[in-house]
This record gives structure tokens, sequence and C-alpha cells, in this order.
């Protein structure tokens, strides 16, 4: 069957749909928990240049190696070694996991504005059992949708993000009208936090660019895309119209709400931002932009997390059985295993009563690698053919991914092993199963041994 392939329009909305999630309805409080209005500039500055950095870098990327398709595994892997490549793609796959679980815990944690009571929770923060229930079903639904072929998921995709910005615009715009610049300056430095501005622009980081993974969703999908040089175009579009977007969301709330309220309001904040500047129906109006939101942005995120491992097993990364296709062309085994998951995290965090924030940080901190190698093998192939402008950027998207990692804490990167370490497990059986076409370098096996041995250690220290 001849596969449809997608244009600039729908890349650029599967890359802006991907960003413009469910965080952006939260981030007025997610940011003033950690950080005052001074501490907030300076991460929005940091990370903007950052992410430029890193969007930059995928374009060069995108004309100097078109033959990569996938974009985040096919860089690592080439660069560095298949398994390098299948780290880059395993932690890349378990943050679209918990991306799209993210989304499903805010959307029902959104409709338990309409369902809840101080005496009677049925959706309560996204976590209960009714919550798991409603979630599974949208789940499933989607799943439905995807299997029927990517390109049709992307055209629905391209719907839903110009629907979601309706929402985003009219606060913006209300936001303007109500912004008080006292308001805004007072405690600029955040004395209140009791932390230097420095350590709460570290805190911003993870926040900052958890609102921008889904910056690679067109290189993700670049082996469907009707003409390679688009792909660096939309990646650009979107981070562009992204960046303008959080920075007039955060900068106006601190405006409109002093620091601490807006630290103690519920998720979705934006929605009891819109309900204070004109009642009770702008709560009404933010769910059903996040509804629209997440629409968009899971079927972005599904498609993304399908075909990462998709690709990487048809180089002989993850086993045989996920490089499966139906008739519709759709990544079938891929699309089973990512929603299996999804559905497992959504019963997990039902019994556990996870939040949102805590997903948040898992995600953020599982992708930090992947973004790291990117700019890496940017610079490697660049020096190596003497082209030094993209050398310098992508030095500077590599610098971006230590600095997020350092901002991070080590801690959390540590804590990461314990994800990598099993999926080494499915690197392994992959690799039996392909033993005939590679064999693994003696680096390769010390760098999976240590892995795993540090996993275990890790893991168990922490029961």
């Amino acid at each position: 069957m001849t596969e449809k392939k997608i244009g600039v329009g729908a890349l650029t909305a599967l890359v802006l749909s991907s960003m413009l999630g469910a965080g952006v309805f939260s981030l007025p409080q997610n940011m003033a928990v950690v950080s005052g209005s001074e501490a907030l500039i300076i991460g929005w500055v940091i990370t903007g240049v950052g992410i430029l950095f890193l969007a930059t870098a995928m374009l060069y990327l995108s004309r100097l190696r078109p033959d990569l398709d996938g974009g985040i595994f096919t860089y690592a892997e080439n660069g560095f070694g298949k398994t390098i490549g299948f780290l880059s793609a395993w932690g890349y796959w378990l943050c679209a996991v918990i991306a799209n679980v993210s989304y499903l815990v805010v959307v029902f944690s959104a409709l338990s504005f309409f369902t809840d009571s101080q005496n009677h929770v049925v959706f309560g923060d996204g976590n209960t059992w009714q919550s798991m229930l409603g979630a599974s079903i949208l789940l499933w639904v989607i799943h439905a949708l995807v299997s029927r072929g990517v390109q049709t998921a992307a055209s629905i995709n391209l719907l839903a993000t110009l629907g979601k910005l309706i929402p985003l615009v009219l606060f913006i715009v209300l936001g303007i009208m109500h912004f008080n610049y006292q308001q805004f300056s007072f405690d600029f430095s955040g004395t209140q936090l009791h932390l230097p501005v420095w350590a709460q622009v570290k805190q911003t980081m993870l926040i900052t660019l958890w609102v921008f993974i889904g910056v690679e969703g067109a290189v993700v999908v670049s082996g469907r895309a009707k003409n390679k040089n688009d792909i660096g175009k939309a990646t650009l579009y979107a981070v562009i119209s992204a960046l303008i977007v959080y920075l007039l969301v955060t900068i106006l709330s601190l405006g409109i709400l002093p620091r601490a309220s807006l630290a103690a309001m519920k998720n979705p904040s934006m929605g009891g931002l819109l309900a204070q500047m004109i009642g009770p129906y702008g709560y009404w109006i933010i769910v059903g932009g996040i509804i629209l939101s997440v629409s968009g942005a899971y079927l972005s995120w599904t498609i993304m997390a399908a075909e990462i491992p998709f690709i990487a097993a048809k180089r002989g990364a993850f086993p045989k059985i996920i490089a499966k296709q139906n008739s519709a062309d759709a990544p079938i085994g891929s699309l089973w295993m990512t929603n299996v998951s999804v559905q497992l995290c959504l019963i997990a965090i039902a019994f556990f009563h996870l939040d949102y924030s805590t997903l948040l940080t898992v995600a953020s901190e599982m992708v930090l690698v992947p973004y790291l190698l990117v700019g890496l093998f940017l610079a490697k192939i660049a020096y190596s053919s003497r082209h030094y402008r993209p050398f310098f950027i992508g030095l500077g998207a590599a610098l971006y991914g230590v600095w997020l990692i350092y901002a991070s804490g080590l801690e959390h990167l540590f804590m990461s092993l314990t994800l990598y370490a099993p999926g080494l497990l499915v690197f392994l059986y992959a690799g039996w199963q392909h033993r005939h076409q590679y064999k693994l370098r003696l680096l390769d096996k010390l760098l999976i041994i240590a892995i795993i041995a540090s996993g275990m250690v890790i893991g168990i220290t922490r029961l």
C-alpha cells in the first residue's frame, strides 16, 4: 500500500500540539510554586535560547543527514553506536508514555471541577478509579484512531490544534487587559520562597523543558514527510509560536494574582485565573480548551511514542514484533506496546495516587539524554565535515543539554537508571533475534553491564 505523506501544515501542528498540551493550562501554578518574577524571566530566556539551539540543530540535521528517518533514535545510533541509540529511543519512548499518562490525568483533574465537592470526590486530582476508567476509554478510542493511519490522525490533530488556540488567545487578550505591573513587580526576586534567584531558576528548568517536549515531533516522523525541507521549517515555526504563548501566559498571570495565591491554586490554574477575570464561565472555557488540547496533544504523542520503537525495531534495536504494520501503514506492534504501557501506568496511578507533578518530573528527566545526544551528533558530523556554523549550533544545543542535567540534579539522573536498566533487557533480546546482523562492541557490553548493575543497586536502596 502506498503511504500518504504529511505536509508542512500538519507537521507544524504536530509539533505545536505536542508542546501546547495540557501543561500550558497548569503553567501559572507550576511556575509560581518555584519562582518569583525575576527567576521566571531568566528561566524563560535560558530555555528559549536553549530550545532554539535544539530546534536549529534538528533543522541542520534534517538537511545534512536527510537519510536518517526517525531523528532522535537514528541520530544517536549513527553517532554513538547501537547501545547509545537504543538508550536514546528507550528514554524518549518512556517520556512519551508518561506524557500521555499525564495528559489523561490533567483532563480528569479538570473535570473534577464539575463533579467533586468537599465531601464527594469522583475524579479528584485525576488519580481515582473513576478517572482511570474514563482515561482508559479515551486511551483506546485514540488507539483505534491512530491504527487507521498516521496521516489521518495528523490531519485531525491539525483541527484540534486550531481549536485549542481559541481559549489560549482569549486568556492572553484578557490577561493583557487585567495586567497590573505593580502586582507583577511585587516581591520581584521571590524572597518569600527563601531561595536565591539562581536556585529558583534551576527549579524552573524541568517545568520549562516539560512544556517544550515535543519540539522533535517533525523529526520523529520525518520518514512520513512530503518534503524533507518542511521538517526544519515546521520545527522553528512551532517553537517560536509556543515560546511566545508560554511567555505571555506566565508573565501575565503574575500580574493578575499574587505569586502565593497562584501557587495555591488547583490545576488547571489557568481556569481559576480566567474565572477571576470573567466569572465562573471562565473555568468552563478552559476545561473545553483542555479537552481539545489533550485530544490534539494525545494524538501527537501517540504518533511519536509509536514511531520511535517502530523505527528502532526496523533497525534491530527493538524486538521484531514491534516493527509490524497493519494495512493502513500504522505501526501497530509499537502502538500496542505503547498503549498497553499507558494502561498499566493509569492503573498504577489509581493505586498509588500519584499526581501530575510527579509525572512531569519523571517524563522530563527521561528526555534529557536524548536531547543532549542530538546536539552532540550535529557537533560531531559538522566538525568532521568542516561545517562550522552547524558545529556551533550543535555545541550550543549540547551545552543546553548539559545544563538541564545539572539543573535537574544528579540524583534524578541516577534514578533514571532504574528505568533504563529494564529496557536493556529488551535490547538484549532484540540483539539475540538479530544476532546474525550485528555484534556488540566491548564498550557496549561494559556500558550495558554498568547500567543494569547501577539500576539494580539504586532500585534496591530505594526500597
